[in-house]
């Protein structure tokens, strides 16, 4: 069982690298590039459900305190959904839209006075 558990720190811990780089950078692996619309989210999912894997495994070999049982079920479970949700949010979600054409840019001139 402990060989299960060691799996889980590995897939935990290069989670937690990728969602870190998707946060710093916004580079999300290739496989997955073309169904997220929203890196920030996916890389804070991805950084959540990492810690989950970490944090369960980590109780398991007895390396943090020992709380009881329940809060170390529903409490990583609930970090483990979590960043499910948010990876979910992350791929779902519509791209966001530019400014509107009329808007102004931040050096003051409009759209349109730009095109003429």
């Amino acid at each position: 069982m402990a060989w299960v558990v060691g799996a889980n720190v590995l897939m935990g811990l290069l989670l937690i690298a990728l969602g870190l780089v998707t946060l710093r950078t916004g580079w999300i692996l290739p496989t997955a590039r073309r169904h997220v619309t929203r890196p920030r989210l996916h890389g804070l999912g991805t950084l959540l459900t990492g810690t989950s894997l970490v944090l369960q495994s980590l109780f398991y070999f007895r390396i943090l305190p020992s709380v009881s049982w329940e809060i170390r079920f529903f409490g990583g479970n609930a970090f483990l959904f979590a960043g499910l949700l948010l990876i979910a949010a992350g791929q779902l979600m519509a791209h966001r839209r530019g400014p509107h054409p009329d808007h102004t840019d931040p050096s003051g001139a409009s759209a349109r006075s730009r095109a003429v």
